[in-house]
C-alpha cells in the first residue's frame, strides 16, 4: 500500500502541474490596480503600474544571510495611496537586496539611516514591472500564510486577502510529465505485485476435500 500511497502522491503532483502549464501558456498581463480588485486570473502573471515599497519589505528568515541572495517579502503598492496592502512580492532582485543591506547594515544609528531613507526616497519606491506566479502550491501558500503571521507580529495592515507572487517563478515545463509518468509506471508495478500475489495465493490454497 506504501507503494500505491506515493503513486498517488504524484499522480496528484502531477496533474496539478500539468493544469497549472496548461492553463499558463504565457503570462497575463494585469495592471496592479486591476489585480488588487478583481483578483488573480491566472497563476501567471505579469504586473504593471506599480512601485515597491521597500520600507515595508520583511527578511522572512530574520537572518543576516537573507542580505546575500534574498528573498524579501516586498509590497507592491498603486498609486491610490491606500494604507491597505493587497499585493506582496517575493524578490530577489539585486536593487533591492542591495539598497536593504546598506539600510539595515551600514548604520549604526536611527537617525543615520533615516537620513538615508530621506535621500534615497525613490530608491525605497520604485516603479516596476514584475512577472512571476501567485501563491497556488504547496511551497508559496506556506510563505504566503509566514508573510501574514510576519506582518502581524509588525503591525503592517496586510489584507488577509493578500495576493503573494514569487517573481520569477514559472509553471514547471516537465516536473508535472515527470511526475505523471512515474506515477503511472508505478501504479502499473502495483498492480502487476497485486496480481501474482492473488495468483501465488490462488495456488496455495488447501483443497478441503483432501
Amino acid at each position: 500500500m506504501t507503494l500505491l500511497a506515493i503513486c498517488l502522491v504524484l499522480a496528484w503532483l502531477g496533474y496539478h502541474d500539468l493544469k497549472t502549464f496548461f492553463a499558463n501558456p504565457e503570462p497575463l498581463t494585469v495592471t496592479l490596480a486591476e489585480l488588487e480588485q478583481n483578483g488573480a486570473p491566472r497563476e501567471w502573471l505579469q504586473i504593471t503600474d506599480g512601485s515597491f515599497d521597500l520600507e515595508q519589505a520583511i527578511n522572512p528568515s530574520g537572518e543576516v544571510e537573507t542580505f546575500k541572495s534574498g528573498p524579501f517579502f516586498v509590497p507592491m503598492t498603486g498609486p491610490d495611496g491606500s494604507s491597505e496592502i493587497r499585493v506582496v512580492v517575493e524578490t530577489r532582485r539585486p536593487e533591492v537586496i542591495d539598497i536593504l543591506k546598506r539600510y539595515v547594515l551600514d548604520f549604526s544609528t536611527a537617525e543615520e539611516q533615516q537620513a538615508f531613507l530621506k535621500n534615497n526616497r525613490e530608491a525605497f519606491h520604485p516603479q516596476v514591472s514584475i512577472t512571476g506566479m501567485t501563491a497556488s502550491w504547496v511551497t508559496s501558500t506556506a510563505n504566503r500564510d509566514k508573510l501574514l503571521q510576519l506582518a502581524k507580529q509588525q503591525d503592517m495592515p496586510v489584507s488577509q486577502d493578500v495576493i503573494f507572487v514569487s517573481e520569477g517563478k514559472e509553471p514547471g515545463r516537465y516536473r508535472g510529465f515527470f511526475f505523471a509518468i512515474v506515477a503511472a509506471l508505478g501504479i502499473l508495478k502495483f498492480i502487476q505485485l497485486t496480481m501474482r500475489k492473488q495468483s501465488g495465493l490462488a495456488v496455495n490454497l488447501p483443497n478441503d476435500g483432501t
